[in-house]
């Protein structure tokens, strides 16, 4: 058996564990933001796009879409630079973006194994410069989740060095004791609204 193979496995026992436990609160939340999305704007309620995942193979990850179906492909920082997000935006967009509603789909990425409930952020297919300083960290090793160290530590504020740096020391320290901390730090900064972007 190797090494991290029963840490592995405790951890995508107890990923499982907590997507069975809260299906019944989060399931009426899925129910409730598929509907505003459907009903508010043009388009599919969910938003695939390709994501980087564990040894940097790439996976489809759904979110409930909060922007405009004409919006590019690019990262939240690099959107920013070019334009004004916010004209992407749909009119709940900004709503299920503060609340974090718009994650709530990755939890089937997680019942498949794409991801875990805690873990870096998955990259985008073409995010090359945080790609390329993860793998320089081993940071790739890692299974992506929905939220992470850098998460609460930060979010869509900080730059890619500083959250590479955040997701090393997960790298080094992840546990499951910490694992509950992150969780916790996160349903905290998600009824507080900190360091979402709109």
């Amino acid at each position: 058996m190797k090494k991290n193979a029963l840490p592995n496995l405790t951890k995508r026992l107890t990923d499982m564990a907590l997507v069975i436990f809260t299906l019944p609160i989060t399931l009426l939340l899925i129910i409730f933001t598929f509907l505003i999305v459907k009903l508010s704007s043009k388009g599919s309620a969910l938003y695939w796009s390709q994501r980087v995942g564990v040894n940097n193979n790439l996976f489809d990850m759904p979110k409930f879409r909060s922007m405009k179906i004409n919006t590019p492909a690019l990262a939240t920082h690099v959107l920013n630079q070019q334009t004004d997000p916010n004209q992407y935006l749909t009119p709940v967009g900004s709503f299920i973006r503060k609340t974090s509603l718009d994650e709530l789909p990755q939890l089937w990425s997680v019942l498949k194994g794409d991801m875990s409930i805690v873990g870096p952020r998955p990259a985008l297919f073409n995010q090359d410069d945080l790609i390329a300083l993860r793998t320089e960290y081993g940071v790739h090793q890692l299974k992506p989740g929905i939220t992470g160290w850098a998460q609460v530590n930060g979010r869509d504020e900080i730059p890619i060095p500083q959250k590479v740096a955040l997701d090393v020391y997960y790298l080094k320290h992840q546990s499951f004791w910490l694992d509950c901390y992150i969780i916790l730090l996160t349903l905290i900064k998600v009824l507080k609204r900190d360091n979402i972007s709109h």
